[in-house]
């Protein structure tokens, strides 16, 4: 919500983002603000009754999911900003429930950010010229379309290296590690769906490709610690 309000001016000038609801009058800046104050205050009154750390990194969750909204103005690192922005989940996660930091969720965390960067970099080609002729950062902007994907493909790598880091110091099993190389192919998958001189799959890289590869691991996961686990 806070990131359609900031960029509602931006998505307006925009072609590919132009009918968003915003943009397109179905939702005014004065029924969008109460909801993104009203989630905001929810998550830090949920945050106070889990554990006094939880409330104390409240602020910094909020200050980064939404300064994420900010940083296409000013640096092509944004895609890494809102890899932050997720991968700050599974580690917050952990903290509700157990009240400490551990290393397992923070390697979680590196693979959540990894992997949202790389594919939020595929995705941002789609605005490659828009973004340049606004004056907007981004990697594609940086880096060209070619070498932008290069850096999505060096993220995604990383990604399936953090990923493996996880499964050893979390003693997990083979059920596990078989989940990791279903979804190294399915990020080589993607990446062949998008190239320089075609972007007409990205939506299918982004969502669909994405989609499976969320679920795969969660299921992957959960099958390893019910079947696999000594607890």
């Amino acid at each position: 919500g806070f990131n359609r309000l900031v960029d509602r001016e931006i998505d307006a000038a925009n072609p590919r983002t132009a009918k968003r609801e915003m943009p397109a009058g179905v939702l005014s800046p004065l029924a969008v603000w109460p909801f993104v104050i009203l989630s905001a205050l929810c998550l830090v009154f949920a945050a106070w009754k889990l554990n006094p750390l939880c409330l104390a990194l409240s602020p910094v969750a909020l200050f980064v999911v939404g300064g994420y909204s900010f940083t296409k103005r000013f640096t092509w690192a944004s895609h890494l900003v809102l890899g932050l922005g997720l991968g700050l989940a599974p580690l917050g996660a952990w903290v509700a429930v157990t009240g400490r930091f551990d290393v397992v969720p923070v390697l979680l965390g590196l693979a959540v950010l990894s992997w949202v960067a790389g594919f939020d970099i595929l995705y941002s080609c789609q605005d490659h010229e828009y973004d340049q002729g606004a004056g907007l950062h981004s990697i594609p902007v940086r880096f060209g379309l070619s070498g932008a994907m290069n850096l999505a493909r060096v993220l995604h790598v990383a990604t399936v290296g953090f990923m493996v880091c996880v499964g050893f110091a979390a003693m997990l099993g083979w059920i596990y590690f078989a989940g990791v190389a279903a979804i190294t192919l399915l990020l080589l998958w993607e990446h062949r769906l998008v190239t320089p001189d075609d972007l007409t799959k990205v939506n299918m890289a982004f969502m669909t490709a994405n989609s499976i590869i969320s679920v795969a691991y969660f299921i992957f996961t959960l099958a390893d610690l019910w079947l696999l686990s000594d607890a």
